[in-house]
C-alpha cells in the first residue's frame, strides 16, 4: 500500500477513535430543572445490580420491577456501596426544594441521591425515561440531573361518585401518576349519584346509596337515560390496599366527602339527613341537585363526626376534602327550622350558614389532627349562577388554615383569597377540567396553564401550593371513555406542576411525549387528540 494511503488510513482511524459519540439528550416529562451532559454512555449488563440502603428497600424493589420489564435480570444488594444503580439517602444533600434529587450517570453506573426516600423515588422516574434501547442494549447518556418540584401539590382527581371504576383502574392511574411525578390523588368518593365508600356505622350509605336505576347519557339535561342499573363501592379493606399502593409510590390519597351539598345519595339512604326528611331515590340525572344536608340537626352533625372518624381511620392524609361546592340554598331558605337556627346564630344569609357550618367541620377536623380543604364556594363568594346577591351576603370569615381549591369564578378571587392568607390549589376549570373536550382544552392549552395566577404579588406566591387536574365522571361510563380524556393531557398538567415556569417549552414537551404515547399504546389505552384548535370555552 502506498505510504500516503497508509498514513491517511491511520489518521482516519485515529480521528474516528478520538471523536466522541454524539450526545443524546434525555426526553423527559416533566422536564427537570437542570441537566448537564457529558460524553459517553453507560450500558447495562443483562444482569443488573441495584445497591441501596435498607430504608430504600421499597424504592429498590419498584425499580427492580421496572428494569425487569425492560429485560434485565436484577439482583438487589442492600447495604452495598457499588452497583449498576446506586440509591442513596444523604442527610447532607440539600435540594432547592423538598423531594428533589440528583441523578448522576458515569462510567461506573447510575447514582440517585436525595435527602428523602420520596426524592430518590422521583429520581427513579427520571431514570426510567432516560434509559433507551440501542441494538437490544439498554443505555443511558452520561449526565448529571439536578432536579426538584416547582410545586408541592400536583394532583389528579378522579370522580367515582358518578361512575364507579374499581381498583384495577385506580391502580393503573396511580402508576401513570408516579411516572409523571404527580403526588396527590384526590379521590371523589361521594356524590348525588352515588356513595362509594363503606362506612360501617351507616351500612345503607352503600347498600342504598351506591345504586341507581339508570344513568343520563349524551349531555347534561338531555333527559335521555341508558336504562342500565349502576352500582359499586369500595370496602374499607380495598381502600386500605389502594392507600398502601399509592403510598409505595409516594402519592398521597386525599379523600373527598361532599358536605353539605351533592348529598342526594346519602339522603336516599337516610332521609333524616335531609332538610325535608322525605324519602328520595338516588338521582339518575346529572347536574346540581336540590337536596342538601340539614346542618342544623344535632343528629346530622353526629353523623358527620362518625363518618369523618371512619374516613380518618382509612386515610393517613393530613388533609381531608369536604367538597363544599354548588350548594343550592332553596331547601334551607324554605325551612322555618333552618331560618330559626340562622337567626339564633346571627347568620343573615345561606352563604353565611355554609361558612358557619364549614368552620365547624374545620374545627372538628382540627381536633382530630387534620386540615380541611374545599372548593372555593367555601369562602362564601358568589360564583354560581343560581346564587343571588341576597343569598351571599357575608360577614362570616372562613376558618384560618383552610386550603381553598379554586375552580370557578373570576381568577381575581384567587388573588384576594391568597392575600387573605389562605393556601390555594389552582384548579381553574377553563384549563384543568379533563371532562371538557379536546376542542375546549386542547393539549397546547392544558400545557399553557399558569399555576401562579396573574396579578399575584411575589410575596404571596408561596400561598399557591400547586395545581389539580380533575376527571369528573358524568359522561365517562367506561375506562376507554375516561382514558380518551385523561391521555395525553395528564402529561401537560404533570409538567405544569413540576417544572419551573421559566423552563417550560411546548416544542420540547412534544418531542418527549412519544415515550408516553408508546407506553399508553402498548397498554391498550385509547388516547385523545394530540392537538386541536383552541375554541373559546362556553360559559
Amino acid at each position: 500500500m502506498h505510504l500516503k494511503t497508509i498514513a491517511l488510513t491511520l489518521f482516519t482511524c485515529l480521528f474516528i477513535s478520538c471523536t466522541p459519540e454524539p450526545i443524546v439528550e434525555y426526553q423527559l416529562i416533566p422536564a427537570p430543572q437542570n441537566v448537564a451532559y457529558t460524553n459517553g454512555v453507560y450500558s447495562f449488563d443483562k444482569e443488573t445490580t441495584i445497591a441501596f440502603a435498607p430504608a430504600l428497600e421499597s424504592e429498590a424493589k419498584l425499580l427492580s420491577t421496572y428494569l425487569t420489564q425492560l429485560g434485565c435480570e436484577v439482583s438487589l444488594a442492600p447495604n452495598a456501596k457499588k452497583g449498576d444503580v446506586v440509591l442513596r439517602e444523604a442527610a447532607d444533600f440539600k435540594p432547592e426544594r423538598p423531594n428533589g434529587y440528583k441523578l448522576t450517570t458515569h462510567a461506573d453506573g447510575v447514582e440517585i441521591v436525595s435527602n428523602s426516600a420520596n426524592g430518590v423515588f422521583n429520581g427513579i422516574q427520571t431514570l426510567r425515561q432516560a434509559i433507551r434501547s440501542v441494538e437490544n442494549e439498554l443505555q443511558i447518556q452520561h449526565a448529571v440531573v439536578t432536579d426538584y418540584p416547582a410545586f408541592a401539590w400536583r394532583s389528579f382527581m378522579l370522580d367515582e361518585g358518578r361512575h364507579f371504576k374499581g381498583m384495577a383502574v385506580v391502580k393503573d392511574l396511580l402508576d401513570e401518576m408516579a411516572l409523571l411525578k404527580m403526588n396527590v390523588f384526590q379521590w371523589h368518593l361521594t356524590e348525588d349519584q352515588g356513595w362509594r365508600i363503606e362506612i360501617k356505622k351507616y351500612p345503607k350509605l352503600t347498600s342504598v346509596g351506591s345504586y341507581r336505576d339508570s344513568t343520563e347519557i349524551n349531555h347534561f339535561h338531555s333527559k335521555v337515560f341508558d336504562g342500565k342499573p349502576h352500582s359499586g363501592f369500595y370496602t374499607q379493606e380495598q381502600i386500605k390496599e389502594i392507600v398502601a399502593y399509592a403510598a409505595a409510590r409516594h402519592i398521597l390519597v386525599v379523600p373527598e366527602i361532599e358536605l353539605p351539598g351533592h348529598a342526594s345519595a346519602a339522603i336516599a339512604a337516610y332521609p333524616w339527613l335531609g332538610v325535608t326528611g322525605k324519602q328520595i331515590k338516588v338521582p339518575c340525572y346529572f347536574g346540581v341537585q336540590y337536596d342538601v344536608f340539614d346542618v342544623t340537626k344535632p343528629e346530622v352533625l353526629t353523623f358527620f363526626n362518625d363518618v369523618i372518624d371512619e374516613v380518618i381511620s382509612l386515610f393517613p392524609s393530613p388533609v381531608i376534602h369536604i367538597g363544599g361546592d354548588e350548594v343550592r340554598y332553596n331547601q334551607w331558605s324554605a325551612s322555618s327550622k333552618v331560618k330559626a337556627y340562622m337567626k339564633k346564630n346571627g347568620l343573615k344569609s345561606p352563604a353565611e350558614l355554609q361558612v358557619f357550618f364549614t368552620n365547624n367541620i374545620s374545627n372538628l377536623l382540627a381536633s382530630k389532627g387534620k386540615r380541611m380543604i374545599g372548593w372555593n364556594e367555601i369562602t362564601g363568594d358568589k360564583i354560581n349562577h343560581f346564587q343571588s346577591d341576597e343569598d351571599t351576603k357575608l360577614s362570616q370569615k372562613l376558618a384560618d388554615g383552610t386550603i381553598v381549591q379554586f375552580w370557578k369564578g373570576d381568577p381575581k378571587l384567587m388573588v384576594t383569597t391568597a392575600e387573605k392568607g389562605y393556601d390555594i390549589v389552582n384548579s381553574f376549570h377553563e384549563y384543568t377540567y379533563l371532562d371538557y373536550s379536546d376542542e375546549s382544552i386542547p393539549l397546547s392549552k392544558a400545557y399553557a396553564f399558569s399555576v401562579i395566577p396573574e396579578g399575584l404579588s411575589k410575596k404571596h406566591e408561596a400561598k399557591i401550593l400547586g395545581l389539580g387536574c380533575q376527571m369528573w365522571g358524568e359522561f365517562i361510563p367506561t375506562t376507554e371513555s375516561m382514558n380518551l380524556k385523561v391521555y395525553p393531557r395528564i402529561a401537560a398538567y404533570a409538567e405544569n406542576g413540576w417544572t419551573l415556569p421559566s423552563l417550560k417549552n411546548y416544542d420540547r414537551f412534544m418531542q418527549a411525549l412519544p415515550f408516553f404515547l408508546n407506553r399508553w399504546e402498548a397498554a391498550g389505552k385509547k388516547i385523545g387528540a394530540i392537538e386541536s384548535p383552541v375554541k373559546e370555552e362556553k360559559k
